[in-house]
């Protein structure tokens, strides 16, 4: 399934269980000679929640929280079965998100995420670059440039993923403002690379822009995948992420 084409291996743990998952994401994420993707997520039993998530990267690496994937499993859990209403919770790292399935006869193709509240860690610089620090569930860094197309993401995105001042890594996202309400975003994604969309980087970029650089609180955030909603509250500082998800195909391997 993928989300504004960030796609992903999601793998029903209600009737298996994986073992040793960061491994199998290592393999099965390798899109020469694996089945290829942005990472593997794990839909699993909750004691709290409706369901639970775990999302592993590409190298491995397991990740607090992906609003991709929360999209995406919303419609994998209510398409497939395992719930029968629209109002879920989803348990992972960063807390319970709530997520608002948005139906076109019983297919949902679109999902709102309750992400939580956002926070501005501070800021930090890179040769000459400002560099954004924000949290909404795991790390940020956010850089405001002028052509998002013609940047240097590949180059420069690996670069301050790994900088001193981000002992856990770090996502990287390179945002242009284009008017009030929209943004020009890509996103180098902490263990992963660049990817076609970010949701929690969208969010991320949302709240930076939102606080620094005085845009609305609706923002219409551009990705190389698709397009994002962003709404934020300005009242409690909540995000809402409302965006598509898309089920391409299902299979069996052996692991």
């Amino acid at each position: 399934m993928h989300g504004a084409g960030n796609d992903y291996i999601y793998i029903d743990c209600f009737r298996q269980n994986i073992n040793n998952p960061s491994a199998l994401s290592v393999r099965l994420s390798n899109r020469h000679t694996g089945i290829g993707s942005d990472g593997l997520v794990l839909i699993m039993p909750s004691e709290r929640a409706d369901l639970k998530m775990r999302m592993f990267n590409a190298d491995g690496s397991e990740a607090e929280m992906c609003g991709n994937a929360s999209r995406c499993i919303g419609k994998y859990a209510y398409e497939h079965g395992l719930v029968k209403k629209t109002d879920l919770t989803l348990e992972t790292l960063a807390g319970i998100k709530h997520l608002q399935l948005h139906l076109t006869g019983n297919i949902v193709d679109h999902v709102t995420v309750n992400m939580g509240k956002a926070h501005l860690c501070g800021k930090t610089e890179y040769k000459g670059e400002e560099i954004v620090c924000a949290d909404v569930g795991n790390p940020h860094a956010i850089i405001f440039v002028n052509d998002t197309e013609t940047y240097s993401v590949k180059s420069v995105g690996p670069l301050i993923e790994h900088l001193p001042c981000f002992p856990e890594k770090t996502n990287v996202e390179f945002a242009q403002v284009l008017n009030p309400g929209e943004i020009n975003l890509r996103v180098w994604e902490r263990g992963t690379g660049e990817t076609l969309a970010c949701g929690t980087g969208a969010c991320a970029t949302a709240f930076a822009a939102y606080m620094v650089k005085n845009t609305l609180p609706r923002l219409i955030i551009h990705l190389p995948g698709g397009d994002l909603n962003i709404c934020i509250n300005p009242d409690t500082g909540e995000l809402l992420m409302t965006g598509p998800a898309e089920e391409v195909f299902s299979g069996i391997i052996q692991i």
